[in-house]
């Protein structure tokens, strides 16, 4: 490999060595393979002034999979997004893949993008599918490159359709401007979980210098291994998606006016098309949003479940063309926000929970109408631990089955994939940070699915006089109100968040978590992250064990459920806490008033924002 203390360009002004071997070997290494002249040089910039402690966090540290995959900012280093790790996590799938499908090269794999990125920034979504593409081309494997952006759900339904053993997604979601990812499906088309993701990082390790016909994309022009799935995955989605249509007959009459917003993102033509298959007129486009713009030039960040703040645009929108009901995508089109005008002129802006309460409702009516002779027991609804509980509550009084995964639909696809194989009927899944599956068609959350069953579902609820809040409304009076919130705080220094969860840990003592948080005392402790969950005969966790997370979940005495972890995408602690109350009893104002004083102790003590220098965001 050379000598990593030797000389890196002797092109430039620059060290020799930076004093530390370990991190002049990673520039060294970094200054062999990467031929993107760009980030060649911010490498070659950083070591010319002297930069090693950033230096160091760029090269000296690889991305690991977390929720929703790789994530992290574009630029150069192993720790970042660029051309050079986007190959290698390539090869070491590859590599992976090829141990475990005899049949790889002709089953092939699956890539789609979204619109992040400048093209001149050499580091758009659509670079980094390419270079995807070239790298499993350039090994003689089959690929489907859809020659367009596409919503992400686009990539995993395709996994199906097509029998593909895997498929990537290049896309970073609601992040931030600077940031871009690499999502990995296996060939039950959900996300991938572990033990594939630590064995694919194991093979990037093993095999990290890049293949010199990685960087070929003129493979795209010339390989007869290239295909392009557009077509034929857009027209076979569409047809699938009637099967969560109810009432078409009804959207074609519909007085309601529908505002959508697709956020600077890809969904724009996919949410018009799926109104149109449902009976609908399309919805009005935003047209400062409509078109892709890596910038999001118009919102202060491309998440819409930030609420009314990053809606503006929208709701302005809607009041001026008479629309009462505002739907946004977010940028990869994965995940749906609802606004609904009230009687008051005032809107009324879902949460993520709020929203399941009606999608669960909506899909198991729909299903006992359109189902009478199948049985209850057979059919599945599911839901995230960190998400409310209010289908279990459904579930209890209407007899169908509830499941709870770990965060991230990478767990509730896996699990929806095994029930399907069982012959069990899943009707709807969700997270509460406003990821939905409506129905089967797609085994990962789905905003365009999402976007037209809740115009559906407005529109029957319009037919009888009602509108969503107030179906909310009763739906909480026949199940039980469920009261929550979430929110989370800002924190960019890895070490400060372990030490907040260490202390959790050892609280009054070694391996002695907190038996009490202001004046609420703790009834049950579940720590994902050790496999510890102190309701439990053994003591063990009944969900798998995730130590590459921080996970902490609080059952207080006065029926108030709280959760502490890490974002697996941001510097984020999150929280999520919920009241629930019985069916046909319970105060609502006291169900408030009792969450946010559990809300104010657990942030006062356990998180201690000014000792430890959080900044809250309020969602």
């Amino acid at each position: 490999m050379g000598d990593p203390a030797g000389d890196v360009n002797s092109n430039l002004l620059i060290p020799t060595s930076t004093g530390d071997s370990e991190l002049d070997a990673a520039v060294w290494q970094w200054l062999q393979w990467d031929k993107n002249p760009k980030t060649r040089g911010q490498i070659e910039a950083l070591l010319q002034d002297g930069k090693n402690k950033e230096l160091r966090d760029r090269l000296c540290s690889r991305m690991s999979f977390g929720t929703a995959g790789l994530r992290s900012a574009m630029g150069a280093g192993f720790s970042r997004i660029n051309d050079l790790t986007i190959i290698q996590t390539t090869q070491g799938m590859f590599h992976y893949l090829e141990k475990k499908f005899p049949d790889l090269q002709s089953r092939g794999l699956v890539v789609g993008y979204d619109t992040r990125g400048q093209a001149s920034s050499n580091c758009s979504s659509e670079r980094l599918a390419k270079l995807t593409a070239a790298a499993l081309l350039s090994r003689g494997v089959q690929v489907y490159l859809f020659s367009r952006y596409v919503p992400t759900p686009f990539v995993p339904y395709a996994v199906q359709k097509l029998r593909a053993v895997a498929g990537v997604m290049i896309t970073a979601s609601h992040n931030r401007k600077e940031d871009n990812g690499y999502k990995v499906y296996w060939e039950n088309g959900a996300q991938i979980t572990s033990p594939h993701d630590k064995e694919i990082l194991k093979c990037v390790e093993q095999y990290p210098e890049p293949c010199a016909d990685s960087w070929s994309v003129n493979l795209l022009d010339t390989s007869p291994l290239l295909q392009d799935p557009l077509q034929v995955v857009v027209e076979n989605y569409m047809e699938d998606l009637q099967a969560v249509c109810f009432h078409r007959a009804l959207n074609q009459k519909t007085r309601l006016r529908f505002v959508h917003t697709s956020f600077h993102g890809v969904a724009h033509d996919y949410v018009q098309s799926a109104f149109r298959v449902f009976g609908f007129n399309p919805p009005i486009p935003v047209l400062e949003q409509k078109d892709p713009d890596p910038n999001f030039s118009t919102v202060k960040c491309p998440n819409p479940e930030e609420g009314e703040c990053v809606l503006e645009l929208a709701l302005k929108l809607a009041e001026k063309e008479g629309a009462r009901v505002v739907l946004a995508t977010d940028p990869d089109a994965d995940r749906l926000a609802v606004a609904e005008l009230q009687d008051s002129d005032r809107w009324k802006v879902f949460t993520g929970n709020e929203l399941a309460a009606l999608l669960g409702w909506w899909m198991f009516f729909c299903w006992g109408k359109s189902s009478p002779t199948s049985k209850v027991q057979d059919v599945h609804m599911l839901a995230t631990t960190v998400s409310s509980s209010i289908l279990r509550a459904i579930a209890s009084k209407e007899g169908f089955q509830y499941e709870e995964t770990l965060p991230g639909f990478k767990w509730i696809g896996s699990r929806v994939k095994t029930l399907l194989d069982q012959g069990q009927t899943v009707l709807f899944a969700f997270e509460e940070s406003i990821g939905f599956m409506c129905g089967t068609a797609v085994l990962d959350k789905d905003g365009v699915s999402a976007a037209v069953v809740v115009a559906e579902m407005a529109t029957y609820l319009d037919s009888v006089n009602l509108n969503m809040k107030q179906q909310l409304t009763q739906i909480y009076e026949t199940y039980g109100y469920h009261i929550s919130r979430t929110s989370y705080f800002l924190c960019y220094d890895p070490t400060t968040i372990k030490r907040i969860f260490e202390r959790l840990r050892n609280y009054s003592g070694p391996k002695q978590y907190p038996q009490a948080c202001g004046a609420y005392g703790i009834l049950h402790v579940r720590d994902v992250t050790m496999g510890y969950d102190s309701s439990q005969q053994n003591k063990k966790c009944l969900l798998p064990v995730s130590k590459n997370s921080q996970m902490i979940t609080f059952t207080f005495q006065n029926g108030c459920v709280a959760t502490m972890r890490t974002s697996g995408t941001e510097p984020k602690i999150k929280y999520y806490a919920e009241m629930c109350g019985a069916p046909g009893q319970g105060d609502r104002s006291f169900l408030e008033g009792e969450l946010q004083k559990v809300i104010q102790a657990l942030v006062d003590e356990f998180l201690e924002p000014s000792k430890n220098g959080l900044i809250w965001r309020a969602l």
